[in-house]
């Protein structure tokens, strides 16, 4: 295996720190809306990761946590709770949110053959480890507490931009958006760890600590979540590029810190979707859901083959001329495969050679698209079709796209009877909502959830399947 490692900027072969096994950390969602495709690129990538390492014979333990606090929009520490915003939107609890869009994600992941990690953990469990790290940083003297809140004291580092890719101009406040001055921090770079004393006088999530009732920042879940985990050594971290800075950066230096060695030896990022106005986010244009796109006709692994047929390393354009050819390019080689005799015997000899090449090929920093070219080569060789069917399988074992998976007919199909009620149930919960009665509209949404039928809100309207 090898992996272009972010750390180091290079394609490194890939060495565990025990060998024959992985410990592996992904930075999990926010859960106050739903994930938007552009997010769930990255997890595809991730689970690819993964399963070829799985593929490869690694035993693999992998963590994710939830962020269901502390989280801002601004990754300065400043601008709005995003768990208070999705709770203000939605007329709910934080912790009513966070289920809701906790479900959602996992239900999205699903669809998208996304393997759920192996511990996913809320950062809202956590929050003893939180405040054991935060004081044992205090005692070591990287951090300090001002105006009620504690923060991370950057200038004891001797390398604070351990990924190179920040600099001190362009960090310089006022220069970028995301970066605004808070009087209370010695250097501009540092964090906040605890806030005691924040600009959410009503935060709805608040605990006991030796500084005050208050809660966590943002970046300190990762590295207590982890540990807590996977120990102090970890193999391999993941996340969306956008994570890189602050917030990995801070991860590094607050982990590292409190555990006075290295942590983290390969650092995994998936680069953007974008649209063709710039990166894809859910403040602008169209609001993309797996559940819209399946609204539009799409099955979500159609857009698992439009990710698989680029590299993780390079941003990816998103259209819908783009995923047509994709879906296109899906339907043709399920039936492709659908096709091939089922009788005969498989030659194992020629199954084992094939996973051998595949190991070697998408083993090299998790290159999905020449997977796909092995998978049409191994459909042209001259062997028999119950043989191109082992290899088949062997290979959808890391692509995930269910390719022996015989089409669905009947059991999808909606009677028109089911299709009126739930979309006069839609018009009434509507109307409450117009009319601020947003009891009758939970109920509502209450009603429909009993006879199985889940209901989402999205920028184009609601949307709705069975459950």
């Amino acid at each position: 295996m090898k992996l272009f490692n972010t750390l180091t900027k290079n394609v490194e072969e890939f060495v565990p720190n025990v060998e024959g096994k992985v410990n592996m950390y992904t930075c999990g969602p926010t859960v106050y809306h739903f994930a938007h495709i552009g997010n769930l690129r990255s997890y595809i990538m991730e689970d690819v990761l993964e399963k070829t390492l799985r593929y490869a014979g690694y035993d693999v333990k992998r963590v994710m946590n939830i962020t269901d606090v502390g989280h801002l929009s601004s990754d300065a520490d400043t601008g709005e709770d995003k768990m208070l915003k999705g709770a203000k939107r939605e007329h709910k609890t934080v912790m009513e949110i966070a289920q809701f869009y906790t479900d959602a994600f996992f239900s999205d992941c699903a669809k998208l053959n996304i393997k759920t990690p192996d511990v996913v953990e809320p950062a809202t469990n956590c929050i003893d480890e939180f405040i054991h790290m935060i004081e044992v940083l205090l005692e070591k003297g990287y951090a300090y507490r001002a105006s009620e809140n504690i923060y991370f004291d950057t200038s004891k580092l001797e390398s604070y931009y351990v990924f190179g890719n920040q600099s001190e101009e362009e960090l310089m406040v006022g220069v970028r958006e995301d970066v605004t001055e808070d009087e209370n921090k010695k250097n501009k770079n540092d964090f906040v760890l605890w806030f005691t004393k924040s600009k959410f006088e009503d935060q709805a999530l608040k605990w006991d600590s030796p500084w005050g009732v208050g809660y966590p920042g943002w970046h300190i879940e990762c590295s207590c979540i982890s540990m807590k985990h996977l120990g102090e050594y970890m193999d391999i971290h993941c996340g969306g590029i956008d994570n890189m800075f602050p917030h990995h950066t801070n991860e590094i230096a607050q982990s590292e810190a409190y555990l006075g060695h290295k942590w983290c030896n390969y650092w995994f990022h998936v680069h953007h979707l974008n649209d063709q106005s710039g990166k894809m986010s859910k403040s602008k244009g169209e609001f993309l859901t797996v559940s819209l796109l399946e609204q539009k006709g799409y099955d979500p692994l159609a857009y698992r083959l439009f990710c698989l047929q680029s590299h993780y390393r390079k941003p990816l354009v998103f259209s819908y001329e783009a995923l047509d050819q994709a879906a296109g390019t899906y339907k043709k080689l399920k039936k492709r495969i659908a096709d091939l005799d089922k009788e005969g015997l498989v030659d194992e000899a020629a199954v084992a050679d094939h996973k051998e090449k595949f190991v070697e090929v998408v083993g090299n920093d998790v290159n999905t698209s020449m997977g796909i070219t092995l998978l049409y080569d191994a459909l042209k060789e001259e062997l028999n079709g119950a043989t191109k069917r082992a290899i088949v399988s062997s290979y959808d074992e890391v692509l995930g796209l269910n390719l022996l998976a015989e089409e669905e007919t009947a059991a999808n199909d909606v009677d028109a009877e089911l299709e009126a009620f739930v979309m006069a149930k839609i018009e009434e919960r509507k109307a409450a909502k117009k009319e601020k009665n947003f009891a009758l509209a939970d109920a509502i949404r209450d009603e429909l959830l009993e006879k199985g039928i889940a209901i989402k809100d999205t920028r184009e309207g609601v949307v709705w399947e069975r459950v």
